[in-house]
């Protein structure tokens, strides 16, 4: 099928699942579609939520910049109103791209009312965890613990703090500041109950963590052991702060990227008006979204495609989105996964072997391919495109446990009464009743990997995808595929594997896929 013309110059980046699905590795494939055609991507703009996203790209794994760092010729990397993002994080992310020697801080662009998240956010992420699992003796959710959650907390509490702040004085920056510490150590420890003893524990958790994460930096001097350590930030008595050290690091930290800091909006509409092209990054994915996703998630920010117009603050206008994922399901959290496979089953061992969340490292769960939840994301998020990644992984191993199996799609759910339903219910206690409803289909022994054309594919992996395709739509546009509309969503790539040259650009058309199925 020959590649159609996108039909907006700013196209969207989504996903379609519960993340993680690789949205990542479509930007250099749109940049270079573009760039073939004598079109020029101007910017590459993180639209949603903080340090709790994850890509890994080009040998690294990003979660606060956009993945776009890798795309050298773009000029522009910024960062939208609707992201909460920690000043020292963009500091200690600069250092690792630049220690993979790509330039950063001459591209980057903050909006200035993106908002401060600061340690407060982690110090309330990890209380909550506390007082859901130890108070209300509920499970814990699951939190990336990068204060993701009660930073946008603080905007819908009418008590965010600006990235503008930098620009003003520190005394103004210091007395907002510490009005923020004063209401989180007071939460922490009259509201959510937290202990003197876990209270110090958290500052050991933090200073791990980060330099688990930042081990790279660290190994090469980039950053000494010393910039991680959390304890500094302890009081003399539990539920303090250092205050004047608290003010300071932060600051300092704003001050290294006060220069970045401007007007996203301006510097998007005067893109548009040169006739230059904008990629839009989003962090996790349709059913992770704080209004339309699965409850409880930890998320907290809107995933789905109309959030840029809310993050970069510019009139609505037509766009092209992609609807990102995988070959198979993937998640991580507590909300209910319909589709899990079997832990112990020969597909469910490999898969795990490559599933680790990027910003936790924790073990992602994997499930069958569900065709209903990806048509659910696109009957109401909407999408141009599609891009399957990750195809490649469920070929037969001859030299491990699965050589040999169906793989399945589910197709529908079953309620306990026996009725099928294609379609995600709203109330998660319903949901949590339902059974697949699995088509079941061969699999193939190939290695795809080094495969660039669908025809080259074998046919059972072809059928598969068709399959996939098929289902999906079935539930955004119903049964009848002559009833469905004109302008439906076409496969426009297939990831074969991690490199950005292990991509099938020729997908038959979504009609020839329903055939083929």
């Amino acid at each position: 099928m020959a590649l159609s013309p996108f039909r907006s110059q700013i196209i969207l980046d989504t996903g379609i699942s519960l993340g993680d699905e690789g949205k990542g590795r479509l930007i250099p494939e749109v940049i270079e579609e573009l760039s073939q055609a004598g079109k020029r991507v101007g910017a590459i703009t993180k639209v949603n939520g903080g340090a709790n996203s994850g890509h890994s790209v080009g040998g690294m794994k990003l979660n606060l910049f956009p993945a776009g760092v890798v795309c050298t010729e773009v000029p522009s990397l910024s960062i939208g109103s609707g992201v909460v993002a920690d000043p020292r994080k963009f500091r200690w992310e600069a250092g690792y791209i630049e220690l993979h020697k790509h330039s950063v801080r001459n591209r980057l662009l903050i909006d200035e009312r993106t908002m401060i998240s600061d340690l407060t956010h982690r110090l309330l992420d990890l209380s909550w965890e506390h007082y859901r699992s130890t108070i209300l003796g509920e499970e814990k959710r699951g939190s990336t613990g990068r204060g993701i959650s009660p930073a946008f907390g603080d905007e819908t509490a009418h008590n965010p703090l600006y990235y503008f702040e930098f620009l003003k004085s520190k005394e103004a920056f210091a007395k907002r500041m510490k009005g923020r510490i004063d209401r989180a150590l007071a939460t922490i420890q009259h509201v959510c109950q937290v202990d003197p003893d876990t209270w110090n524990a958290f500052f050991e958790t933090l200073t791990t963590a980060e330099c688990r994460a930042n081990a790279e930096t660290i190994e090469a001097g980039v950053f000494s052991k010393e910039e991680f350590d959390f304890t500094a930030f302890k009081g003399s008595e539990p539920f303090t702060l250092n205050l004047d050290h608290f003010v300071d690091t932060y600051w300092a930290a704003g001050q290294e990227f006060a220069a970045n800091i401007g007007n996203v909006r301006e510097a998007t509409l005067d893109l548009l008006a040169r006739g230059e092209y904008i990629i839009a990054e989003f962090g996790q994915a349709f059913w992770l979204d704080k209004r339309f996703g699965f409850a409880p998630n930890v998320t907290a920010s809107h995933t789905v495609a109309p959030e840029f117009f809310l993050s970069i603050g510019i009139p609505l206008q037509v766009v092209h989105t992609f609807g990102v994922c995988k070959a198979y399901d993937t998640k991580v959290g507590t909300h209910t996964f319909v589709c899990q496979i079997d832990p112990q089953h020969p597909l469910s061992k490999k898969l795990s072997q490559i599933e680790f969340g990027v910003s936790t490292g924790r073990q992602r769960m994997v499930g069958w391919y569900d065709a209903v939840e990806k048509g659910d994301a696109i009957r109401y998020g909407g999408c141009q495109d599609l891009m399957i990644n990750k195809l490649d992984p469920l070929s037969y191993d001859p030299h491990g446990e699965w050589n040999g199996g169906e793989l399945l799609i589910c197709t529908g759910y079953k309620t306990p009464d026996g009725t099928l339903i294609k379609h995600v219910p709203r109330d998660a206690a319903i949901h949590a009743t339902l059974q697949p409803v699995y088509r079941q289909l061969a699999g193939w022994s190939e290695d795809i990997s080094s495969v660039r054309t669908f025809d080259n594919l074998p046919l059972a992996a072809k059928r598969y995808v068709a399959a996939m395709v098929k289902h999906t739509l079935e539930v955004a546009f119903g049964d009848d595929s002559n009833a469905w509309p004109s302008n439906i969503p076409q496969l426009r790539y297939i990831g074969v594997g991690p490199e950005p040259s292990q991509i099938i650009k020729d997908s038959p058309t979504v009609q020839e896929l329903i055939k083929l199925a």
